[in-house]
């Protein structure tokens, strides 16, 4: 039998509003995930990287591309989009011109 592994998510900001740090945390908190906060100065590169969990991830203000080198795949994520991707999948992020804050939280899969 095949497994079939999930595929990264994202999902656009909705609404004219700005996303405030503490509408994302809320919504995080809703879902049950215990979020974290996180910036970095404008240019700044993470290396190629996957992890042993999901990674939930907002970004509240500034900008933020997500490589997926397996897919020849770039995702640019701006203020209030949010990102799933799937434990093991390999990604790479740089941060956009003026910099990036943004809220993440990982999600353990629970063995079967």
């Amino acid at each position: 039998m095949a497994v079939r592994e999930a595929a990264v998510a994202v999902t656009r900001w909705q609404g004219s509003a700005h996303p405030s740090m503490s509408n994302i945390m809320r919504i995080m908190k809703d879902e049950g995930l215990r979020p974290y906060t996180w910036s970095n100065l404008a240019n700044h590169r993470y290396g190629i990287r996957t992890h042993n969990y999901d990674k939930s991830l907002f970004v509240v203000d500034g900008t933020l591309e997500v490589h997926l080198p397996d897919n020849n795949q770039i995702v640019r994520l701006k203020n209030g989009d949010h990102i799933w991707i799937p434990a093991s999948t390999r990604h790479m992020m740089v941060v956009g011109a003026t910099g990036a804050k943004c809220v993440e939280a990982s999600i353990r899969r629970s063995r079967r």
